[in-house]
């Protein structure tokens, strides 16, 4: 029998089928399981993913919540054979590096995007550089992020962003509300670019950098690159893996 870890989000629904399928199943201790089963929604999962990184489990998350793109249906029963037969994505995080204007350097790692934004009513100026080499001198905008293939289809898509291939190995970069350039649309980049902002009047325009859920205030640059050394791993029902929910999603109404 597989040994499962639970956990779940504080949603009213989500610790209702805590209780029933720990009653069902157990529960084993982190330390002990083979797998954990994450009951939420979409920010429950990464927040899953960022708690229990170091233990190198895959998670398989079942939905409590409300999207639940990066979730499988929530059913009590068959649960291990579920699991047993479920395909798995491996998804590489994004390492974003940021100093503020105290000088103070602070690192997060994001399985979605990494997201700069605007602090006050004035648009923020970025200066973009890819690889050492500046790409764009100054981007006057509401903000810009960094988007992983599994955030493809999250904050990047609703910001007009492309979405992306599991496979694909590129990431998108992707402007938020930009106002010059006005037509600039963003870029598609080899998973292994390192992008650097600057962020331009920073006193009078003040940029947050936001990894996931974690937000960093002030900053004056910030540096994104993937992790390879990273690999997480996502469990999903045979047949309704993440490359064909992204995959779907492109033909989506």
């Amino acid at each position: 029998m597989t040994r499962i870890a639970f956990t779940a989000s504080e949603r009213p629904e989500a610790q209702e089928g805590l209780l029933r399928l720990v009653k069902r199943y157990g529960d084993s201790a982190i330390e002990e399981a083979d797998v954990i089963v994450a009951l939420g929604g979409d920010g429950f999962m990464l927040e899953c993913f960022h708690d229990h990184m170091a233990s190198g489990l895959p998670v398989y998350g079942m939905n409590r919540g409300s999207v639940g793109f990066l979730m499988n249906d929530y059913s009590e029963v068959g649960l291990p054979e579920r699991i047993a037969a479920a395909e798995k994505a491996v998804i590489h995080p994004l390492r974003m590096t940021a100093t503020d204007v105290e000088g103070q350097t602070h690192v997060a790692l994001a399985i979605n995007e990494v997201s700069l934004l605007r602090q006050t009513r004035q648009a923020a100026k970025l200066r973009i550089s890819i690889d050492g080499r500046l790409r764009l001198g100054e981007l006057s905008c509401d903000g810009a992020l960094v988007s992983t293939p599994a955030g493809s289809t999250a904050y990047n898509l609703s910001a007009h962003g492309p979405i992306i291939p599991l496979d694909a190995r590129v990431l998108a970069l992707t402007p938020i509300s930009a106002f010059r350039p006005r037509r600039w649309r963003g870029a598609l980049l080899a998973h292994t670019a390192k992008v650097t902002f600057e962020i331009l009047e920073a006193a009078k325009r003040p940029v947050s950098a936001v990894a996931d859920n974690i937000e960093v205030r002030d900053v004056l640059d910030v540096h994104i690159a993937e992790d390879r050394e990273i690999a997480l791993n996502m469990l999903f029902d045979e047949g309704r893996s993440l490359e064909e929910r992204v995959l779907a999603e492109q033909f989506s109404d």
